[in-house]
């Protein structure tokens, strides 16, 4: 066996996490998840995670390690990826990264700055500025502090700008600065990517077909739970993923469950359409026209 990862990308409702199950039981893998929502704890109905059952016939990696009201970051999810990946192939297995967190792909592949953790307070600091001010005007203010980084965010962007203007008030480096040092390690061993790029048609239908699945499931009731549980607010990076702001947002009473649906499934949307952008900016990942012969294809290439 090669010292290699094979690497399954797609937008969400792609059928990754089925198609990856599938190579699972005709190939010795294991599964390294690749998705910033499903580290956390209870977050199970909204991000789709792999069943019990799924994960105790074929083992996954990097599901349920914080709760929602902690951070986790794209760094650390990079180092606990190497080590598991290299754990995998100590155990002679083949490690299936499958996921459509792009930019986890993103900095694995190219590495990451030395960038500091999310930091709560200043989020929420950021966030009742831009409700009193608007994001355009943080945009302003961050054009001043790391004009190179106001080039490359639009003026709406509301997460990057946060993010930006988070790493100046943290660090007081601009956030390009300390992009430009990035010099990460190489990876332990090689690796080869793959994406499910279904027709947009389609995926709509999918993503439609799911969210509906994920409200008679019982999603409404899972983020009820998780406010009851935890201390949380909708500015943490849990509740802002797709889906659970949706239904933080209903639960304030700000809309009706038709609503919800209509917003839930337009999220969801722009979400793959983002994902489908980044993948077609990747050179080195190669597009899965037919599914059915991947196993074939990875048998060739890594056993």
């Amino acid at each position: 066996m090669r010292n290699a990862a094979a690497v399954l990308l797609g937008p969400t409702a792609s059928g990754k996490s089925r198609l990856a199950l599938e190579l699972a039981e005709k190939l010795p893998v294991e599964i390294v998840v690749m998705d910033s929502a499903q580290v956390y704890r209870g977050m199970d109905i909204g991000t789709a995670k792999p069943a019990a059952a799924e994960r105790a016939r074929v083992p996954h990696h990097l599901i349920d390690l914080v709760d929602p009201d902690q951070a986790y970051s794209v760094g650390r999810w990079r180092t606990e990826a190497i080590q598991a990946a290299g754990e995998i192939l100590k155990r002679g297995k083949l490690p299936l990264l499958v996921g459509g967190t792009m930019l986890y792909y993103r900095a694995l592949t190219t590495g990451l700055a030395e960038l500091p953790e999310a930091d709560i307070e200043v989020r929420a600091e950021l966030d009742a500025s831009a409700a009193r001010r608007g994001w355009p005007s943080l945009h302003a203010e961050l054009a001043k502090v790391d004009p190179d980084a106001a080039l490359r965010i639009k003026p709406n962007d509301a997460h990057r700008i946060q993010r930006a203007l988070e790493v100046w008030k943290l660090t007081g480096e601009p956030l390009s600065e300390i992009q430009r040092r990035s010099d990460e390690a190489p990876l332990p061993f090689e690796l080869e990517a793959f994406a499910l790029m279904p027709e947009r048609g389609e995926l709509h239908e999918r993503i439609a077909r799911r969210f509906d699945a994920m409200l008679a499931a019982g999603l409404v009731d899972e983020v009820k739970a998780l406010k009851s549980r935890y201390a949380l607010h909708p500015a943490l990076p849990s509740m802002r993923a797709v889906g659970y702001r949706q239904a933080w947002e209903f639960l304030e009473g700000r809309f009706d469950e038709g609503e919800l649906r209509n917003r839930g499934v337009a999220a969801t949307r722009q979400l793959a359409k983002r994902q489908m952008t980044w993948l077609r900016s990747f050179r080195d990942v190669q597009a899965v026209l037919a599914p059915a012969t991947l196993a074939e294809r990875l048998a060739h290439s890594f056993l």
